[in-house]
Parts: structure tokens; sequence; C-alpha cells
């Protein structure tokens, strides 16, 4: 029998405000346990919580960005659950009136066709914070820092068959979220997280099969294993004649196995109510139409414009507006050097490579962002060949050193004084007699060779184009 995966997420994003959505805390990742806590996210008796009016502002802004609809009077509501890790014992959220609904990102299909992967609703709500498990103690410490920072809550419609289109979904939903400003999308800080729905059913059955909720998924890597493991664990059980347990499961990365947590809820398990210390939110169409005119150019359509401006491959556009990073590098790069082929070449090449070599993510790029458009003018005016720029690029990014400077100080220019380069020239020639007597007589690939000695002997400091111009005078 052949199968068909059916998957919808829920992916929460820390928002980038400085302070909490209900109090006045620090949200920095990384403090000392515990020192980003006041009452109200403490959850101290006779406190109130105040919303945060740049969390309104960021969800607008997502949900613009998204397709979405602003529903222009909404309001928060309690979901009640024993959570140890919120000191509360309940969550301010929101069901019945999110703040956006009906929205859609467009994405690649497993065969590279578009699809409109659907968004059923974008919620505010707090985040919790973190347990920690001491094996040693054998007990459970709670850090409370991440209690009350704001969350997004982005839930798409059950619109997935494939790992394909989820990793497609997830890159362009973080490029949006990073373009528009409103998160940081570090995924391994947590500021980005994907619970995964999934369940499978016959090829061409309309009724959806039993899914389970993978929770807190936090890498892509992650979420393709996981999804890759989960689908065949449920298939595994059909095709045995049993049956798939609705319920919440933990995944585990390093095994490469998912377990039971517990069975899943449904939003009555949760109690809801509407939160009674918040009134409703009221948002006019002005609010709404200066966020719409305040938004920055979006993925989709800065690759559109790179692709058409600049005549880049669709590929190199891809990868290149997939990140912030990326961009603000090649765009600051074509200001210094006018050579967006240039730009886009060292990007995707050279520097591709050494972020893989050394594992730096692009944020966590250190060097200075005019370094490599001086790098490429220099090559352009002929300082310095490819290889001795590649030298270069790999200190500007690992020790962020000025490329000029450096080329200055440790003698990597060009030589381009013909009457030092051609005695070098006829010496090579003097020691390679069979090479040039070999070309002499018609075998017009031992000029190669003798080029490729003369480079050496020039230690690549010279130009080729008079390097070859030069031995052509000399050989006849």
């Amino acid at each position: 029998m052949e199968w068909e995966i059916v998957m919808g997420l829920e992916v929460h994003t820390e928002l980038a405000t400085k302070t909490k959505i209900f109090c006045g805390c620090s949200t920095e990742f990384g403090g000392k346990p515990n020192t980003h806590v006041c009452e109200i996210c403490s959850g101290m008796p006779g406190t109130l919580p105040l919303l945060n009016k740049r969390v309104v502002e960021f969800a607008v802004r997502t949900g613009i960005a998204t397709n979405c609809t602003i529903t222009q009077h909404n309001k928060f509501d309690r979901k009640n659950y024993f959570y140890p890790d919120l000191p509360k014992a309940y969550q301010i959220s929101q069901l019945y009136l999110p703040i956006c609904r009906n929205g859609f990102i467009e994405v690649k299909d497993k065969d590279g066709n578009p699809k409109k992967i659907g968004i059923h609703e974008i919620h505010m709500e707090e985040d919790a914070g973190k347990l920690v498990h001491d094996e040693f103690e054998d007990c459970t410490l709670v850090d409370y820092n991440r209690c009350g920072v704001p969350l997004l809550e982005i839930v798409s419609e059950p619109d997935f068959r494939s790992a394909e289109e989820v990793l497609s979904y997830l890159t362009e939903l973080r490029s949006i979220l990073q373009y528009i400003g409103v998160s940081d999308c570090k995924m391994q800080e947590g500021s980005l997280r994907a619970d995964v729905n999934l369940s499978v059913r016959p090829k061409g059955q309309k009724e959806f099969g039993t899914r389970t909720e993978m929770k807190n998924l936090n890498s892509f890597k992650a979420i393709a294993r996981a999804i890759e493991y989960e689908a065949e664990r449920q298939i595994e059980l059909l095709e045995d004649g049993e049956k798939v347990m609705q319920e919440t499961r933990r995944w585990d990365d390093n095994k490469g196995y998912s377990y039971a947590m517990r069975s899943k809820e449904d939003a009555q398990d949760y109690k809801y109510f509407p939160e009674p210390d918040l009134p409703p939110i009221e948002i006019s169409d002005e609010y709404i139409e200066n966020i719409r005119k305040s938004l920055p150019e979006l993925p989709e359509a800065k690759k559109a414009r790179y692709m058409s401006q600049f005549g880049l491959p669709e590929y190199d556009t891809g990868i290149i507006t997939s990140d912030r990073s990326f961009v603000k590098l090649f765009e600051r790069t074509v200001e210094i050097c006018n050579s967006p082929k240039d730009a886009a070449n060292w990007i995707m090449g050279e520097l591709m490579k050494m972020l893989n070599d050394t594992g730096t993510l692009p944020e966590n790029m250190s060097f200075d962002q005019d370094s490599l458009g001086k790098l490429i003018n220099m090559i352009k005016a002929g300082k310095i060949n490819r290889g001795t720029a590649k030298t270069v690029f790999e200190k500007i990014f690992t020790e962020n050193v000025d490329p000029e400077k450096y080329v200055e100080e440790n003698n990597l220019g060009l030589v381009t004084d013909l009457s030092a380069i051609r005695p070098i020239i006829e010496q090579v020639i003097a020691d390679n007699e069979k090479s040039v007597g070999e070309y002499k007589a018609g075998k017009t690939q031992a000029m190669g060779y003798i080029m490729g000695q003369a480079m050496r002997a020039l230690k690549g400091k010279a130009p080729a184009q008079e390097v070859q111009k030069i031995l052509k005078e000399i050989l006849g």
C-alpha cells in the first residue's frame, strides 16, 4: 500500500523586544539563572500584567508579511495546565480571537513547483521557563529567566506532504521574521522552534489519520530526521494491524527516535477562559496601514529583484536572500565594488566554504562588512590575483584584517614592473630547455608547464597575462 504523510506545524518564535510581554524584565539570552525575574513574571499574588505594545506591533508586522487578516478586536485567554516552569500555573495566550488569521506562505514542493501553505492563525503568548535536570543531585531545577518572554505561535494548516516542504516553509518563514525585524530566529538559543503534527493515510484517502505531535524541534536536521522516523513508525503500526495513539512525543536527536510523553490534549483539556486582567485590544485601520508601509522589501521580492536587476541565477539569489546577514554583506559589497556577480560569487564560494569549515552561523560573522568589497576592487585593479585574494579573505574572515593593509604589510601585491619580471622569466626558460624545445617543436601544451614554472618563480605575484605575453615574445 502507498502511504501519504500529512503534517501541520506550530512554530514558536521569541520576539526581539528588549523587555518581556507583561513586565519590564530583560529578554536577553544567557543571563545567570533567575536574574531576569520580577514579581509579575514570577506570578506573585496581587500583581497585574501590563501588555508590551511592541509585541502587538511585531504580531501585526508578522501577520501582514504572511498575508494574514488582522483581527482588529482581539483579546487574551488563560490556558490552564500544570506548568512546572510557569509559576502562575497558567499561560496567558490567545484562543478565541487570535491577532492574525487566514494567511499563507508560498514554498516549493518536492518537485520544485510553487505551493501555498495556509496559516490558520498567529497568536501572542508568553514563554515558559526552563527546567534543568541535575542527574548528580537527582533533582530538577527551574530557571525562570525565559518565563514571560513574548512569543508568537504561528499555526499552519495541515498542508505539508513531505519533509522538503516543511524545510522550505521554515526557511522562508525564518527569512521573513528576520527581514521584518521581529525575531533573530536563533534556533540554537530556542528563539525559533517547531512542533510537528504528523499523521499518515493511504494514498487517495480524504480522511486524516490519527496524528501525533513532536514537541520543540530546534534544528532543521532534527526536524527532517524526526519526520522520517515518525512517518515510518506510524506506517509500521498500521501495516501490522495496530492503531496509532494520539499523543505528544519527544524527539531524541542523539538517539534518533521519539518516545511518548503524554496523551495529546485538545483545547477543552486546557480549560481556557478569557484573561480577566487584560482588556481587549482594538487595532485601527490606520495602525495597520502605517505598519504595512513600514515593512522592508521581503525575501521573495528581493530575490526577484536580484534576478532581474543583477542577472543572478535563481539558486544563488535563493541562498543570498535566505538570511539577512548574507543580504547585508551582499548589498554593502555591491555598493563598494559595483559588481553584483563578483559579490555573489564570493559569497557563494569562499564565504560558504569558510562558514562550513569553521562551523560559523551567518549571524555570527564578525568581519567588517566593507572588507569583501575592498578585496574585489583590489582584484579588479590588478593589485592582487585571485589566489592571493583567497588567502587574504581567510584572514578577513578569521581575524577581521583590513585587506589593503594586510596586502601591503605582507608584501602580497602583484609585481607590475616589467623590468623586474622579465629577467626571472628568462631564467625559467633557461632552466627548462626540454619543455622549451617541445614547445618550439609544436607541442603547445608545453607552454602550460613553462607558464606554471614562471608563475612559481614569481611566487604568483605577477599578472598572468603579462607573464604569458613575455613568454611568447621570447619564445617566438
